[in-house]
């Protein structure tokens, strides 16, 4: 064993090499004089400037008790409130508020969608706005974001956000969805991926999500997951979109003022086929017929339907399943009858696609391909 007085210019030895290895490593690591730092890497990094546009439905609702989750009064409170009861937001992007409609969105009809859609093409356009956020009831949410993902010409983000419970309510989702919302439309991983839908933590695409239950927070799925989720103030992205959309569609809301009217009639059991009539007779251009199973017809509503098709009503088929792919010439002869088939939209999507066709073509097999491509 060394005497400790030995061993004394051992450990000072060995102390100044350690010094002197991490002043190296400190000085590898160190970024070059000038260098700037990755953005979002310190708290000076500008914030994002952010439109949130509000249209009513539940997060802007209320109710008369605090365990009024699903009995209350939609669309009563303003934008403006609805932004200052939540002021986290304020750390994130530097936000304005905009009132456009105060409606539950079972009102939404085409020429508030039109509006809707040519007030968010005005803002985006605008080189001190970086994304918008749209506050929306979640009976439409999907239709709407799907038209906004389709007729949109701008790659900045835009984020339809709702909530299923009134912000009076125990365990009312509105105030992180709205936080969430925001946090996606500031991030820069968010530009380019068309119309977004943000609920529940979770990031979908207007093109697949839809509602699936009445009243539960978790109501919100896409039949091949969501793109992303919201955690911790972070924006996770795990897969893109594969369809096309916003700039890399041909329809233009600029260019929209009016659309065609497009009906669904539903399928069931001893259907009356005086819908399809109804349709017809209304001036329905087209008919989304929402069939059962893979798009089955049945027989006492074939002739109905070609009746249509005659007339120069354009016939879709589509299934009221709520998923999978309706396959042409499968369950009906659609090339002998000129029909269409959705793929694998929804009823309720393939309305808002089909009608945005018609401002295109009226031929069907031109508007076959526009229902597949998208």
């Amino acid at each position: 064993m060394q005497h400790p007085a030995k061993l004394k210019p051992l450990v000072t030895a060995l102390l100044l090499s350690a010094t002197l290895l991490a002043g190296a490593a400190h000085a590898q690591l160190a970024p070059a004089p000038g260098a700037t730092a990755p953005a979002g890497t310190t708290a000076e990094a500008r914030k994002a400037n952010i439109v949130i546009i509000g249209t009513g439905g539940t997060i802007a609702g209320a109710g008369a008790s605090a365990t009024n989750t699903a009995a209350y009064q939609s669309a009563v409170v303003p934008v403006d409130k609805i932004i200052a009861s939540v002021p986290e937001i304020s750390k994130v992007a530097n936000v304005k508020g905009e009132q456009i409609f105060q409606i539950g969105s079972e009102s939404f009809n085409n020429e508030r969608l039109i509006k809707l859609g040519k007030r968010v093409s005005e803002l985006l356009k605008q080189p001190d706005v970086d994304g918008i956020v749209i506050t929306h009831g979640t009976d439409t949410i999907e239709e709407t974001a799907y038209f906004l993902n389709l007729t949109l010409k701008s790659d900045k983000p835009v984020v339809v956000v709702g909530s299923m419970r009134p912000g009076t309510a125990l365990g009312a989702d509105g105030a992180l969805n709205l936080y969430d919302a925001v946090l996606v439309a500031s991030s820069p991983a968010s530009k380019g991926k068309g119309t977004l839908v943000v609920l529940n933590d979770e990031i979908h695409t207007g093109r697949d999500v839809t509602k699936t239950n009445t009243f539960k927070t978790e109501t919100f799925r896409s039949p091949f997951g969501p793109l992303g989720y919201v955690v911790e103030g972070r924006t996770l992205y795990y897969r893109t979109l594969a369809r096309p959309h916003t700039v890399q569609t041909e329809f233009d809301i600029d260019k929209i003022d009016k659309l065609p009217e497009v009906a669904v009639v539903y399928a069931y059991g001893n259907v009356n086929p005086a819908a399809v009539d109804a349709a017809v007779k209304s001036g329905a251009k087209a008919i989304v017929y929402a069939a059962t199973g893979n798009g089955s017809v049945g027989e006492y509503m074939v002739e109905p339907l070609k009746a249509a098709q005659a007339k120069g009503v354009q016939v879709v088929r589509a299934s009221r399943t709520g998923a999978g792919i309706v396959v042409r010439n499968a369950e009906q002869p659609d090339d002998k009858y000129n029909w269409i088939v959705t793929d694998d939209q929804l009823p309720q999507k393939a309305r808002i696609l089909m009608a945005l066709a018609l401002t295109k073509t009226s031929d069907p097999k031109a508007l076959q391909q526009i229902l597949w491509k998208y």
